[in-house]
């Protein structure tokens, strides 16, 4: 394969999301729209990166920083004009030109490189384009080709006639040029059309009457070449995403009780024998290890979980968590920046934020780590097999030695030693008969007021 450059179509400002954010950077799974396609590019290793922008640029610009090139699209004319823009920064390019769209983010690299073989095949073809068919065809432009996919034909289905409107094979506008004819091409586009813009399509057509050969990729799956638009295109491409994950998280060997109510982000991992029950989420930077069971209604993000270990239901892994192997949080259970050691439990009902938990501790329901002071956090450290009692508050800094006990209703702020026991509540005081007094005086007092 020859040297590659990628230019990447993100100047249209996304008028039917109606955001201020600008479309390619809406979020599927938790990240940006172009994220995803620049990812699939970049295992192309592109000796260029080109995206082309307009419209709350800055944005763009600022979500992608140096990585790429910047090629801006003002006025807006079409995509024909939208990719000559790239020209002052693919000039003396003799490589492979791949025109993209920031908007259609799961192009894959397969594909891609499909398209870029096929560019080189022996019948030359001077331009390729992904073409696919959709359930519904009638808002795209059509590919015209014949049995060996040599395109007759491009047409915009705004400018098709009824014939051609009946072909089925649509226009991704996913292309590939070789780069020292693309921009010769490119400058013999009018703009004689239904919307007076330059198609980026009529390059097909001006190579066919140079007596140049034009060649069709068609995608197996139409979905690859999703669009999106608008916010129910938008919902579309987050449910096919995730239709796409759970699907590859059980080819690699998780169970999932309800798939269709489980959701990953982007870069979710999962190990082998992973049961994940109903309504698990996953924000991004999670790791999953084998033989980990998730119940219901459990919320992860930024988290690492070792094998073995078991979560929820209803619990919270928020950033920075860290669960050894073995160990276990239950329902109601948040955790941040904590690592919880190797067979520690907390069952229930529980907070542990900026803390160390020692292998083996147990800690008990209702306790919490005091870290933040209103000002600063602190840490708080759990030796090995200690035990905290239910209802305890470790008021950070502080740490409790391994082996050590904390009784139950317990407020710690000195460090606790090691296998020390420490209880820090008030001394119970006993009134014998005191409540029988207090009942009968209360009754009589209530069958006074029923009187008056």
């Amino acid at each position: 394969m020859k040297e590659v450059a990628t230019v990447i179509l993100a100047a249209g400002k996304g008028t039917r999301l109606n955001s201020a954010l600008h479309k390619v950077l809406h979020p599927v799974a938790g990240r940006a729209m172009i994220h995803h396609l620049l990812d699939s590019a970049a295992k192309l290793d592109p000796a260029k990166t080109v995206v082309v922008v307009g419209e709350y640029r800055e944005q763009v610009q600022d979500a992608l920083g140096t990585n790429v090139e910047y090629a801006v699209q003002e006025p807006q004319l079409g995509t024909g004009h939208a990719v000559q823009q790239a020209e002052p920064m693919l000039e003396g390019f003799t490589g492979d030109v791949l025109i993209l769209y920031g908007d259609v983010p799961f192009v894959k690299p397969e594909t891609m490189v499909s398209m870029l073989d096929r560019l080189h095949a022996d019948d030359a073809p001077a331009v390729v384009v992904l073409g696919f068919r959709p359930p519904d065809t009638l808002r795209y432009g059509r590919v015209i080709s014949d049995k060996f996919g040599r395109i007759e034909k491009m047409v915009e289905h705004k400018d098709a006639n009824e014939a051609e409107r009946a072909c089925t094979l649509c226009n991704s506008g996913v292309m590939a040029v070789k780069g020292k004819e693309l921009f010769e091409l490119l400058s013999r586009v009018g703009n004689t059309n239904a919307q007076h813009e330059y198609y980026l399509t009529d390059i097909v057509n001006l190579a066919n009457e140079d007596g140049r050969n034009c060649a069709v990729v068609e995608c197996e799956d139409h979905r690859e070449v999703t669009g999106v638009n608008s916010r129910a295109e938008l919902a579309e491409a987050e449910a096919q995403w995730q239709e796409f994950k759970r699907a590859e998280a059980m080819d690699g060997g998780a169970t999932l009780k309800a798939p269709k109510t489980v959701f990953f982000s982007w870069d979710t991992q999962i190990g082998k024998d992973v049961t994940i029950e109903q309504n698990v989420v996953f924000g991004p930077g999670v790791t999953i290890g084998d033989n980990v069971t998730i119940r219901s209604f459990s919320h992860l993000e930024g988290a690492e979980v070792e094998d073995g270990c078991e979560i929820g239901p209803f619990a919270r892994l928020r950033p920075g968590s860290v669960m050894k192997e073995g160990s276990k949080v239950g329902n109601f259970v948040e955790m941040k920046k904590t690592t919880l050691g190797e067979g520690a439990k907390a069952n229930h009902l529980t907070y542990l934020g900026d803390a160390t938990v020692g292998s083996g501790a147990n800690i008990g329901a209702g306790t919490i780590t005091c870290n933040y002071d209103g000002y600063f956090k602190h840490q708080t450290v759990i030796g090995e097999r200690a035990f905290i009692g239910s209802n305890s508050a470790l008021i950070a800094p502080v740490k409790i030695g391994a082996d050590a006990i904390v009784a139950a209703g317990s407020a710690v702020s000195r460090d606790v030693a090691d296998g020390e026991l420490r209880m820090v509540r008030a001394e119970q005081l006993v009134k014998p008969g005191w409540a029988d007094r207090f009942h009968d005086a209360m009754k009589k007092k209530k069958a006074a007021a029923k009187k008056d």
